[in-house]
């Protein structure tokens, strides 16, 4: 992309099925090992993460929905579009924390909703930046570029996927390894007071795998996890997440 940063933000939406470009790559899956040094948080929502290769996040709050900016040197990379009409509020938050338009590099799609891919083709419109999402969900995302179906094993400008569906066919989630945030989407949803829980049954597609996801993302080490829905989990999200895992028998 020829920018030196990153930066992330979650939210989704609709397009058709291509092969992961050069920017996808294969990554060993193996789970991460316990970080030493964690990210701290500010009051702000942004976690600063000390060491190279690590991102910050910055929560964009879209009424019911979330959104979030992982970003890192001037580049960002937008996970989820929000609903329709949140290209405003995207542009907002990226102004909040210095960048603009022309920094967003990538679009991932956590899922294919409409209040996570609803403003899909107005950042696409804006930016020009190449999007990814689950294979599962690809066909259900409208889009006039064509997206790059991504999964296990693929990285985006070095956050790792990892596939959770459940929700839908194809969620997908997504890690910062090295700063130990996760991006959950709608395969986790925070609850208040540093709680959290997995999907919504009523919303979600097949509650056998979504458990099965919780259990997945337990295998990870992360501090805070960020949902779609719900307050941030910004300290021992990981455990928490294995604790849920477990009661779910996922």
């Amino acid at each position: 992309m020829g920018r030196a940063g990153v930066a992330l933000i979650v939210l989704g939406t609709a397009a058709c099925m291509a092969e992961p470009s050069d920017d996808a790559t294969p990554t060993d899956d193996t789970p991460p090992s316990p970080t030493t040094d964690s990210a701290t948080t500010t009051a702000g929502g942004a976690t600063t993460s000390p060491g190279a290769g690590r991102h910050r996040w910055h929560r964009v709050n879209i009424g019911f929905v979330s959104a979030y900016l992982l970003y890192r040197s001037g580049e960002a990379v937008l996970v989820d579009t929000g609903v329709s009409g949140s290209e405003g509020a995207i542009e907002t938050a990226l102004g909040e924390i210095g960048l603009g338009w022309g920094s967003v590099g990538h679009v991932i799609l956590t899922h294919k909703h409409n209040d996570h891919q609803g403003s899909l083709e107005a950042v696409l419109g804006t930016t020009g930046a190449p999007w990814y999402a689950g294979a599962g969900d690809m066909t259900a995302i409208t889009a006039s570029s064509t997206g790059t179906a991504v999964g296990d094993g693929n990285r985006v400008f070095d956050l790792e996927i990892i596939e959770t569906p459940g929700h839908t066919p194809g969620h997908i989630s997504v890690l910062d390894r090295a700063g130990g945030v996760l991006v959950a989407g709608d395969a986790l949803n925070g609850v208040g007071d540093g709680r959290l829980t997995g999907a919504n049954p009523d919303f979600s597609e097949d509650m056998d795998l979504a458990n099965a996801s919780v259990a997945k993302l337990a295998a990870f080490d992360y501090e805070v996890a960020l949902f779609g829905h719900g307050e941030p989990v910004q300290a021992g999200a990981s455990r928490l997440v294995s604790n849920l895992a477990s009661s779910t028998g996922g």
